[in-house]
């Protein structure tokens, strides 16, 4: 969850209320001059999807053991040393293992599907019954390995993938301080963004984005609450789903929001993040919100891949400009052209106002349900951390390491939070989730949409530890985060010579519609941009 709009309790991510002006990159001309980078070498599997690997493994040319170590290699290589992304916070000792069980199979004829044998990383949120530790980037839950595999990590390992390691995040999820620098967690220290790396990532699933942009591995697995998958997939260049809440399970994930989480897939291109998506999705009796997506889920996503998808679709656009900033109004207008071209049919809606307005109930209703889980989550888990006051109290007694720049504000105004049985969160449950499935569903209901699309994010703002985050005015997470409705994010071109996304959402469970409608825009734009691995526009 993108953190940094509960600034003040009422700025949430879509609000587009805090000014361009505090993002470092505003004033710095949309053609950059040309500036020092960090000498990366060639790589042999620079921008390899899974069908590609699959064909390399198929025809023997590759093994998963040789695509697992080149992986391994490329994270020591640029994630430990030269530009030190710090996007992986903990690498699996038993990756090479798993991809020579996995090539014994194949060797045998047995085939689990696209997945097999494609390396995964996944977000340091999610329990893995294996040597990894399972910490939210916590120090206070250092030491933690989880008893059993999240539903979905199951899922991945049933379905043939190797699980490379595991990514670094904002701590807590981004729900620790409202002045958090996204990408920061203090065992993971500072993640970077691979195209200016004094740029931020974004958050909380930083370490995943930067991972499949920087080519760490060829897909990965974030969480969101409110723009934790789909702003890092904005600004680093990828794609991001994140998918209606309850199509994933979310037993055995550190939770936020009962009504909010949801587990996502993220990739360089749309058909690698449907495929991956195919291979999570199912109903976990742990999870009571999954038997909702029973009957309603696809498990190959990506044989409904159309490079018409947006042809006849009516697609709502919010008739306010999103923001003030000239560049990224200039690439919004060259999408809209795109959309047109592919005989998309355009409408423009009011709605952002309506949804701006539920900003105070969002972030209370993530206080309650944080308070709540987290305490479930922890009673029950082998850290010895048992509580949310636990973690509160580990934090002030080891302040210099575990708070040296910004402290626990959230934390402890979660832990104030009354029960879930209460009138307050009951209230604000009521104004939050079906307040703004109303406006959203009333909107593409009386206009007869397709899908609403926007930018997702401006171009990243500059890293600051001291001061936090400083985002821009344009962001559109919020409206399909308190819905609960799938989200995609595709690349939408460069801003200041950073990756700007463009957003797809729709109603629940059409996700299909929505892989078919960003599927059409990739391909007809071809957006995606390798990292230069630049050190600072102004060197």
């Amino acid at each position: 969850m993108k953190r940094r709009e509960f600034i003040s309790g009422s700025v949430i991510a879509g609000a587009g209320s805090m000014i361009a002006a505090s993002c470092n990159t505003t004033g710095i001309s949309n053609k950059t001059a040309t500036t020092a980078t960090e000498q990366v070498t060639a790589f042999e599997l620079d921008e390899e999807s899974i069908s590609s690997l699959q064909e390399k493994m198929q025809s023997g040319k590759m093994s998963a053991e040789k695509i697992t170590q080149l992986y391994l290699d490329r994270i020591k290589a640029i994630d430990q040393q030269g530009p030190a992304l710090h996007a992986v916070i903990e690498i699996n000792p038993e990756a090479v293992a798993i991809a020579k069980a996995l090539d014994e199979e194949r060797k045998s004829g047995k085939l689990r599907g696209p997945m097999h044998g494609i390396p995964v990383l996944i977000k340091d949120n999610i329990d893995t019954a294996d040597k990894m530790q399972t910490t939210a980037g916590s120090l206070a839950m250092e030491g933690h390995v989880a008893a059993t595999d999240a539903f979905i990590v199951k899922k991945l390992r049933e379905a043939g993938a190797v699980i490379l390691g595991k990514t670094n995040l904002s701590e807590w999820a981004n729900f620790r301080s409202t002045h958090s620098s996204s990408g920061w967690s203090s065992r993971g220290g500072q993640t970077k963004n691979p195209y200016v790396l004094d740029h931020n990532p974004c958050g909380s699933s930083s370490g995943s984005g930067v991972a499949v942009a920087a080519n760490l591995c060829t897909v990965a697995v974030g969480t969101e609450t409110d723009g934790s998958v789909t702003c890092p997939a904005s600004v680093n260049g990828i794609v991001g789903l994140k998918p209606t809440v309850g199509l994933l399970s979310r037993s055995g994930i550190i939770p936020i929001s009962a009504t909010q989480d949801t587990a996502g897939p993220m990739g360089r291109t749309v058909k690698d993040v449907a495929l991956l998506l195919g291979a999570l999705v199912g109903v976990d009796a742990n999870d009571v919100v999954t038997k909702e997506s029973e009957g309603k889920f696809q498990t190959d996503y990506a044989k409904l891949l159309n490079e018409k998808g947006l042809s006849g679709k009516r697609i709502g656009i919010e008739k306010k400009p999103q923001g003030n900033n000239p560049f990224i109004h200039a690439l919004w207008t060259k999408a809209l052209d795109v959309l047109k071209k592919q005989g998309a049919e355009i409408v423009e809606i009011e709605y952002l106002d309506a949804m701006n307005k539920l900003g105070d109930a969002e972030f209370d209703l993530l206080k309650f349900e944080f308070k709540d889980g987290l305490n479930k989550y922890l009673a029950s888990s082998n850290s010895k951390m048992k509580s949310l006051t636990d973690v509160i109290a580990f934090n002030k007694a080891n302040e210099e390491k575990a708070m040296p720049y910004f402290k626990q504000e959230i934390l402890e105004s979660s832990d104030k939070m009354e029960a879930l049985d209460s009138k307050a969160y009951k209230e604000t449950f009521e104004k939050c989730h079906f307040g703004s499935r109303k406006i959203i569903d009333d909107v593409i209901s009386k206009n007869k949409l397709d899908a609403i699309c926007g930018i997702t994010m401006g171009p990243a703002c500059s890293i600051d530890v001291v001061y936090g985050d400083r985002w821009g005015d344009v962001s559109l997470t919020m409206p399909a985060a308190v819905t609960g409705y799938p989200h995609i994010t595709v690349p939408g071109g460069m801003v200041y010579d950073l990756p700007v996304g463009i957003s797809f959402f729709g109603t629940a469970y059409s996700e299909a519609t929505l892989f078919s409608m960003a599927y059409a825009y990739e391909q007809a734009t071809k957006n995606r941009v390798t990292p230069t691995f630049r050190t600072s526009f102004l060197k």
